[in-house]
């Protein structure tokens, strides 16, 4: 007999019942040192007070109008995303997988507005990740994720992760605009790098198509500053962001220039949701702290904290892992063992991370994660990987 809920997750046998910070306690009254952040979500931790004091407030005086009215928290958020970024515009969403729709949508209506209707494809990469929707699956390509639920949504040009010849071979006067990660998340915490992201730009340039940046899971302070594009030096057209935007709360954005956006005028989207007060009002909570520049000099710092551990940890076990990836505390852990046996030998151990492709482990801590449970949990995955060495001795 099906569950009451649809079995699309193999669910670890844990159930959380509160948070505070970096821990989460279990129905059992076990504490553990949370690491994956809800998926690069909490970025503030859990049960954050300012965040908190945010939704309370905003809960008692209005919950819901829908976007036929103007919502001061939202133009609150937008006008902070705009003078904080490259983006002129904003459209609130509930999740990066709607932001992604939004980021297809305008691309192609931006050239079908001016009068090139046919150049629909947009450029994507392996080991992309943009969401579940009929355009995210599309996007990205793989089979792990287009598998049974075809016809695909035509109008997608896949290219392997770091093929630069096969990328020049691949601009023709079809291509609306390239799509890409700065770092790729599910795909096993892959920074593209610097030179790679301004060589992009570049491209785009010279041959006028639009660069569509996924920061869900990199962006809002993930990396160490307020988005991971802003290490190149350069900036893009469209940006899909969500996940740490809202700190728990379900919001997503795409943040776009005048240019890109020129074709979405009124009724050619919406949403009902998105933006609405409440997720606002934290969003916007969420902005003025991790926009700070001090709350980012501190996520360098910590980050470099945790790098020099995890250096270490991957020194101490070379029979569990080949290597450290990542940005800022979007890390991961490139294992020889098993990746999945390395998260289970956490869980015994009371810590948390996440599985990602190419046998990684990732680490995605609050932000705001301390020195010392950085310590603690460094101290909690080398427990783990001893185990697993055992395990597999």
């Amino acid at each position: 007999m099906i569950p009451s809920i649809l079995p699309t997750y193999s669910r670890a046998p844990l159930t959380f019942v509160s948070g505070e910070g970096s821990w989460l306690t279990e129905a059992d009254g076990r504490r553990f040192l949370d690491l994956g952040a809800g998926i690069a979500v909490n970025a503030l931790g859990h049960a954050n007070p300012a965040l908190v004091a945010a939704l309370t407030a905003q809960a008692q005086a209005l919950w819901h109008v829908s976007n036929l009215y103007n919502i001061p928290a939202q133009q609150q958020l937008a006008d902070a995303l705009v003078a904080q970024t490259f983006a002129d515009t904003v459209f609130f969403t509930n999740s990066g997988t709607e932001a992604c729709e939004l980021a297809v949508k305008m691309a192609r209506k931006y050239w079908y507005d001016k009068g090139q209707p046919e150049r629909t494809e947009i450029i994507t990469f392996s080991g992309s990740f943009h969401g579940r929707s009929s355009a995210g699956i599309a996007a990205a390509g793989s089979e792990k994720m287009t598998k049974g639920f075809g016809p695909l949504l035509p109008g997608f040009t896949h290219l392997e992760f770091g093929d630069h010849d096969a990328l020049k071979a691949a601009v023709s006067d079809k291509i609306a605009a390239i799509m890409v990660e700065p770092v790729q998340g599910e795909g096993g915490i892959r920074p593209l790098p610097d030179v790679c992201l301004k060589g992009l730009r570049d491209l785009c340039d010279q041959h006028g198509i639009l660069l569509i940046l996924d920061e869900v899971q990199c962006g809002m302070g993930r990396t160490g500053k307020l988005f991971a594009h802003e290490w190149a030096g350069i900036a893009p057209d469209i940006m899909m962001v969500a996940k740490g935007i809202g700190g728990g709360f379900p919001l997503g954005a795409v943040l776009a220039t005048e240019n890109a956006a020129s074709g979405m005028t009124a009724g050619t989207h919406g949403s009902t949701y998105g933006g609405n007060p409440l997720a606002c009002a934290v969003g916007a909570k969420v902005m003025e702290i991790v926009g700070d520049p001090a709350f980012l000099a501190e996520v360098n710092r910590k980050a470099g904290i945790m790098r020099q551990k995890l250096e270490g940890l991957v020194a101490a076990h070379p029979d569990v892992f080949e290597a450290v990836r990542g940005s800022g505390l979007m890390l991961g852990l490139k294992c020889k063992a098993v990746n999945s046996d390395v998260v289970a030998a956490g869980f015994a151990q009371g810590v948390l991370t996440v599985p990602a492709a190419d046998n990684v482990v990732r680490l995605l801590p609050a932000l705001n994660i301390t020195d010392a449970d950085i310590a603690l949990a460094v101290e909690k995955l080398d427990a783990a990987a001893s185990h697993v060495k055992e395990a597999n001795a």
